[in-house]
This record gives C-alpha cells, sequence and structure tokens, in this order.
C-alpha cells in the first residue's frame, strides 16, 4: 500500500524556528515570493484539503494515527546533464502504524500497520554535496521521529490532507522532533508557528506540548 505525501506538490515543504528565519530567507527567494506564507524557507504551500483544524481533519481525513518510518528507498530518481546538480532523488518511506487516534465512520479505506509514503528525498550535487527535499505539508518523515498524519484514501493512494496535517511527535508531545529536516523542541516549533502565521488556531497549536489524548479529544 502506497502513501503520497503531497498537497498540490509532492515535493516542496516548510521549516518552523523563526531563529533560523534569516538564514531561510535567501531559500525563501529562491522559491518564490509564496514561500512565504508558510514557515519562511521550506517551500509554497498548496493544500489539497483543508488541514489546520479539528474540523478540517474531520471533514477530510480517513483516519489520524500516529506513525514511526521504519525503513526507506531512493524513488524517482531524475539526472541533469547541466548545471550544478548532478540528479534529485524522491524516497519510499515505510511506516508502521502504531495507534490509530481517530477514524472516520465509515473510512473510505482501512489503513494497514504498515504503509508507504512517498517523501522529498534529495539533490546530489556534481561537486558530492546532498541537499535535503522538503515538503509544504512537512515534515519530511525521517527515520528515527514520530509523527501524527491525517490520512486521505484520494485516487488510490493515501494522501496527507495538506500542511497543518503532518505533525511531530517525537516522545508523543505535539510539536516535538522533525520538521523540515530539523530537529526542533516544541518551544522552537511554537515560534516557528508564531512567525510564519500570526493568526493560526490550528489543531498544531491548540495542543501544542500535549499528548494523544490531548489529540483525541479536539477531534471529538
Amino acid at each position: 500500500m502506497t502513501v503520497e505525501f503531497r498537497a498540490l506538490s509532492p515535493a516542496v515543504g516548510r521549516s518552523a524556528a523563526a531563529l533560523l528565519a534569516l538564514a531561510s530567507l535567501t531559500a525563501g527567494v529562491l522559491i518564490g515570493r509564496e514561500g512565504l506564507d508558510t514557515v519562511v524557507g521550506c517551500g509554497p504551500a498548496g493544500d489539497a484539503y483543508p488541514s489546520r483544524t479539528a474540523a478540517d481533519w474531520k471533514a477530510g481525513a480517513d483516519h489520524v494515527v500516529v506513525a514511526r518510518p521504519t525503513s526507506e528507498r531512493e524513488t524517482n530518481r531524475e539526472s541533469f546533464d547541466k548545471g550544478p546538480v548532478r540528479y534529485t532523488v524522491d524516497r519510499s518511506v515505510t511506516l508502521r502504524r502504531e495507534k490509530v487516534l481517530w477514524s472516520a465512520a465509515p473510512p473510505r479505506h482501512e489503513v494497514g500497520n504498515e504503509f508507504e509514503m512517498n517523501a522529498p528525498g534529495w539533490s546530489v550535487y556534481r561537486s558530492g554535496k546532498r541537499i535535503k527535499g522538503t515538503a509544504p505539508q512537512a515534515p519530511r518523515l525521517e527515520i528515527g521521529h514520530t509523527y501524527v498524519l491525517a490520512l486521505r484514501w484520494d485516487d488510490g493512494l493515501w494522501v496527507v490532507l495538506g500542511e497543518g496535517a503532518a505533525v511531530p511527535f517525537d516522545d508523543h508531545v505535539v510539536g516535538r522532533g522533525e520538521w523540515c529536516g530539523r530537529v526542533l523542541s516544541e518551544g522552537g516549533f511554537a515560534e516557528g508557528e508564531r512567525f510564519s502565521r500570526q493568526d493560526d488556531h490550528s489543531l498544531e497549536e491548540a495542543v501544542l506540548g500535549q499528548g494523544e489524548h490531548a489529540i483525541s479529544r479536539e477531534l471529538g
């Protein structure tokens, strides 16, 4: 079973630390002005489905799960004859479902104990340098970390609803863990969220620093 980790585009995303904003502005310019609408520097947001609030999750998702990536392989390699980048590559990530926090009644499709997700990979330069790819519905999904994901069965694939539907969850604490390829505390995550969206009233914000019971409570 394959999951596509995408909103409107599968290979761009956002970061989450205001202290990194100055360095990230350069990346924001490179990807275009729309990148500044999300957390600066990780790419333009573009949700396939509304994903910010608990109501959005309940309206659009089939399942909300806690999951951990357990393995990955490179996929969708694209090589270039010219320029500094030798090739780009995505990752096919296998995740183990730890717990289902909420399911639609009925869901469009059942989610298995393990599933695969197409996630951002790497840009590999001719110099040998490797740069992480990111996604607007960040995190990147890296082995060794835990996430809460609001999943929807869409055109034969699992997709994350959008930018607000993939939440770092290391130690089962909302906002703690990998975000846009960086490891953050819930405090650092909160700083990035406040920097990026002054009017943020998302589910992420409502349960920041709390555990799975708070998420289940919000989903009611």
